[in-house]
């Protein structure tokens, strides 16, 4: 590497979090990255990150962060509602940015973060990991060869145990649609951008967003207490791709851990291509296998090889990053694009609001693919 790039993740904590089994890992096990300073809520917990991950800095304030000559990158692992003035204080220090998805609580939020990342002339990558999966990156490749021959359909199943009937209290945020944290914007978002990853732009969509659980338990102290449930933990899509197949989407929350299954398959005239896998968070925070008509198909993980599985996508992605600022191209899945799935997202509940079919306008386009 030409030079060591040095991270500073907000959201570190010594305790639990995705940052932790993550975007630690990831930075740690990467050459040419450093991981230098956390931030945290307050100042013991941020020593306590500092001490446990090796991190030469700890921050209770953010400022400071964005201050530090030391920094090159600021990576915001913090929930959704916080995303907004994090990345606005990065961005005016000129520092290179790493966020997870979504950008912001809402459309409008997300075309500010991207024009602002535009304006500051910096890199800013957007978590939507999964595009640099290796055996998403291969699928994409076999069916532009003609593996499959002609596409006739594809259909995915993505579930997580999120959004379930019951919600540890550091989520229960999550229960208002204002935060922008619900299964549609996280589970749903990364489920669709893996579908357009492989197969390429939706010529449009319509759906059908349900709550299957009504009524959650939120722990709380002195016992759990119950809510009403106002966002969606379910949701169908059916779509019609640019090329003229459709495909079908089921994605849902709420499923045991030992049971959250992720099943991508492609048929053709001929041939079948099948992604698997599936991980409690997700399938984006877990590996993926690969099947040509029941073989399986070798993929090189390359630098991800020795990283835990739920650091595996997050350390190509920061590798990514990493290439683009040190040798100046623009590989990784930037705010730009984050900002397009935001709006294909937005149009697949008006869709369901409505009963109407979505023309696309604004989606994902082919320039924006992997690769």
């Amino acid at each position: 590497m030409d030079r060591t790039l040095r991270v500073g993740i907000i959201g570190a904590s010594a305790e639990r979090g995705w940052a932790k089994i993550s975007h630690v890992p990831a930075v740690q096990g990467l050459a040419g990255l450093e991981l230098a300073a956390v931030a945290t809520r307050d100042q013991p917990s941020a020593n306590r990150a500092a001490q446990a991950f090796g991190a030469r800095a700890a921050y209770a304030d953010p400022r400071q962060l964005f201050a530090d000559p030391g920094i090159d990158i600021v990576a915001v692992a913090v929930n959704v509602p916080a995303h907004r003035d994090l990345l606005l204080g990065a961005l005016a220090a000129g520092k290179h940015v790493y966020c997870e998805y979504p950008l912001g609580r809402d459309r409008a939020e997300s075309e500010a973060l991207a024009e602002a990342a535009r304006t500051a002339g910096v890199h800013a990558a957007a978590g939507l990991q999964t595009r640099n999966n290796p055996a998403v990156r291969k699928a994409r490749d076999l069916i532009a060869s003609g593996a499959v021959g002609r596409m006739l359909s594809a259909r995915i199943i993505s579930t997580t145990v999120s959004f379930g009937p019951k919600v540890e209290a550091a989520m229960a945020f999550g229960e208002k649609s204002e935060n922008g944290v619900t299964l549609a914007t996280i589970q749903g978002a990364h489920t669709l951008d893996a579908a357009i990853a492989v197969l390429g732009d939706f010529a449009g969509a319509s759906a059908l967003a349900s709550t299957q659980f009504p009524q959650v338990e939120v722990a709380a102290e002195g016992g759990p207490a119950r809510q009403a449930r106002t966002t969606p933990d379910h949701l169908l899509v059916h779509a019609r791709l640019a090329g003229g197949a459709p495909l079908s989407v089921e994605v849902a929350g709420g499923r045991p851990p030992e049971a959250t299954p992720f099943r991508f398959v492609v048929t053709g005239e001929g041939h079948e291509l099948v992604l698997e896998g599936g991980a409690p968070r997700g399938f984006q925070s877990g590996r993926l296998r690969l099947l040509l008509d029941g073989a399986a198909v070798p993929v090189d993980e390359g630098e991800a090889a020795p990283m835990p599985d739920e650091a595996a996508n997050v350390a190509l992605a920061y590798a990514a990053l990493r290439d683009d600022i040190l040798r100046g191209t623009t590989a990784a899945t930037g705010f730009g694009h984050a900002l397009r799935v935001a709006r294909l997202m937005g149009d697949v509940l008006e869709s369901s609001r409505t009963r109407a079919w979505k023309a696309a306008e604004g989606w994902p386009e082919q320039a924006q693919r992997i690769g």
